[in-house]
C-alpha cells in the first residue's frame, strides 16, 4: 500500500542552507520468482529486532526478489539521515535532523506498524533536548528507548554538542544529559549490551570518545578514549555484550584527515578494554573530501553482530560491495565480492541477527543515476559465497544543490538508509523527503534555462517502507 500520511505544519531549515527539497514520482516495479523455503528460529538481534529465520547454509538458494509491499509518506520536519527501531510491541520510532536548532530533535512514533505516525514531544530546550544534526536510536533489552543528537554550527561547519535522551515509557517523558560541548563533537552512536548498559560514542577531532551509563541514561561515565585518532564511522553491540566500533580516517564532520586509521576495535569486556585490528579489504581514501573527490564516498563504515557473536563488516568501492565476517572477534576475517558491478556502491548500512541473517542498504550512482539498494543476504558457515537476496533499485524524493547558485541534483540525504529486521517479518527502511511539489517540472524548466519566479510549495518529511522476500 502506498499512503499520504501528512501533517502539514510550518516548514524549517535545515543543517546544510544550500539544500531545497524537490517532488519525485517513484515508480516501483518488481519481478517476482518463486516462493520458497518457511523460517522458524526465534533469536532477537542486538537492537530488539524480529524473530530470525533459521541458520543460512551453503546450498544455493532458489531465485527470490525483495518487494515494497508498504510505502507511507509522512510530511512534516524535514527528517536526513534518519534512524529506525522497535520495541517488543512493535510500536515504531523514527528521528532525523532537519538543522532547526531552535526546535528541539525531531521524533516520530508509529503505533499501527507503520501506517500512521505522529510526532513525539521529546522535552524543550531548556530540558536538554538539544541537536539539529546526526541522530542514533536504540533499544534496551526492557525497551528503554536511547535518542543521541548532535548540534552544529552552521556558520563554522563544526560540531558543538552531544546531547542524549532517555525514555522508560514509549517516549512519553524523557530526561536528558548532556554528554560534551566540545568543538568539532561528531557522528554520535548509541547501542545497549544484553545486560542494559548503554554505550555512546562521537569523535570530536581528537578520537573516539566513549561514556556508559548502567542506570536506564539516568547518569553516564565517561570512560578513556577508545583511539587517539580518527572519526566514530559506527558501533555495534553483540549477543553476550561484545562490542566493535569503526574508525576511519576522518572525523571532525570532515575537518580533520588522520591518514593510516582505518580500524575495528573490539571489546569483549563490555568497554574496559579494546583490541585494534586494521578493517579487512581495501579503500580508497580521498584525503581532499570524505564525499569521494573523485574516488568512493564513505563516511558511515557500519558493523554488525550476528546472535551467534560473528562480526560483519560492510563497505562499498568502485566496482560494488564487499562483505566480511569473522568468527573470531576481528581476529580473522573472510571476505566476499557480494555485489560485482561498474558502478560505484558507497554509504551502506547493515544489520543482522540469528545466525548470518543481514539486511543491508547501499547508494549507487549519482545525479539523474542515483539509486537506493536493498537486500538480504544470509551467510552460511563455510566460505561460499553468501545468498544475496535484492530489492529492484528505487529513486528517492530527496534533491539539492551541490552549491549555492547550482542546479538542483538528486542527493542521498545523508550517509546511509537505515534498515531493521522487523518483528511480525520483513524489513523496514526509512528514506527522507526533501522535496516539492512539481519539482520534476520545476527542474527540466531549470535545465531548459527557462526562468520562473514561482517556487514550489516544499514536500519535507519521510517516507516508510516495508520489504519482504517473495
Amino acid at each position: 500500500m502506498i499512503i499520504n500520511n501528512s501533517s502539514l505544519k510550518p516548514l524549517t531549515r535545515h543543517a546544510t542552507p544550500s539544500f531545497l527539497a524537490i517532488i519525485s514520482r517513484l515508480a516501483l516495479i518488481v519481478v517476482v520468482a518463486s516462493v520458497v523455503a518457511v523460517f522458524n528460529s526465534y533469536a532477537l538481534g542486538p537492537k530488539g529486532q524480529g524473530p530470525a529465520e533459521k541458520p543460512a547454509s551453503d546450498e544455493p538458494a532458489a531465485s527470490k526478489t525483495l518487494v515494497a509491499t508498504e510505502g507511507v509518506e509522512h510530511i512534516d520536519r524535514l527528517a536526513r539521515e534518519s534512524m529506525v527501531v522497535e520495541l517488543r510491541d512493535g510500536t515504531l520510532f523514527v528521528a532525523g535532523y532537519d538543522g532547526d536548532l531552535e526546535k528541539s530533535p525531531n521524533l516520530y512514533r508509529s503505533r499501527d506498524h507503520g501506517a500512521t505516525w505522529d510526532s513525539v514531544n521529546v522535552g524543550s530546550k531548556a530540558d536538554g533536548a538539544i541537536g539539529n544534526s546526526d541522530v542514533d536510536l536504540a533499544v534496551g533489552p526492557d525497551d528503554t528507548l536511547y535518542f543521541v543528537a548532535m548540534s552544529y554550527d552552521i556558520q563554522k561547519h563544526e560540531g558543538t554538542r552531544i546531547a542524549v535522551g532517555a525514555s522508560k515509557n514509549a517516549g512519553a517523558t524523557w530526561s536528558w544529559k548532556v554528554l560534551s560541548e566540545d568543538r568539532f563533537d561528531d557522528r554520535p552512536w548509541i547501542g545497549v549490551a544484553p545486560d542494559g548498559t548503554a554505550h555512546v560514542i562521537w569523535n570530536d577531532g581528537s578520537g573516539v570518545r566513549y561514556e556508559v551509563s548502567q542506570d536506564r541514561g539516568a547518569s553516564w561515565k565517561e570512560r578513556p578514549r577508545i583511539n587517539e585518532q580518527g572519526g566514530s564511522s559506527h558501533l555495534a553491540t553483540g549477543p553476550h555484550g561484545e562490542l566493535a566500533v569503526r574508525i576511519i580516517p576522518w572525523s571532525a564532520s570532515g575537518n580533520k584527515f588522520a591518514a593510516g586509521v582505518d580500524l575495528i576495535a573490539v571489546s569483549r569486556d563490555g568497554g574496559k578494554t579494546w583490541q585494534k585490528h586494521s578493517a579487512p579489504g581495501e579503500r580508497d581514501w580521498s584525503p581532499k573530501s570524505p564525499d569521494g573527490d573523485g574516488g568512493t564516498p564513505r563516511w558511515v563504515e557500519p558493523v554488525a553482530w550476528d546472535a551467534d557473536g560473528a562480526l560483519y563488516y560492510l563497505w562499498g568501492s568502485q566496482k560494488g560491495l564487499w562483505l566480511a565476517r569473522s568468527p573470531d572477534q576481528g581476529e580473522t576475517w573472510t571476505t566476499w565480492h557480494i555485489v560485482e558491478r561498474d558502478e560505484v556502491s558507497y554509504y551502506p548500512y547493515l544489520t543482522a541477527r540469528g545466525r548470518g541473517e543481514i539486511a543491508a542498504t547501499w547508494s549507487s550512482g549519482e545525479g539523474d543515476t542515483l539509486l537506493a539498494h536493498v537486500a538480504t543476504i544470509r551467510v552460511g558457515d563455510g566460505k561460499a559465497p553468501p545468498q544475496v537476496i535484492e530489492s529492484r533499485p528505487f529513486q528517492t524524493d530527496i534533491w539539492q544543490r551541490q552549491h549555492p547558485g547550482d542546479p538542483l541534483r538528486r542527493d542521498t540525504a545523508g550517509e546511509y538508509i537505515p534498515v531493521i529486521f522487523l518483528r511480525a517479518g520483513g524489513l523496514g527502511v526509512v528514506t527522507t523527503i526533501q522535496s516539492a511539489v512539481g519539482i520534476e517540472e520545476f527542474v527540466a524548466r531549470q535545465r531548459a534555462g527557462i526562468t520562473t519566479t514561482q517556487k514550489p510549495e516544499k514536500r519535507l518529511g519521510f517516507k516508510w517502507w516495508k520489504f519482504v522476500e517473495r
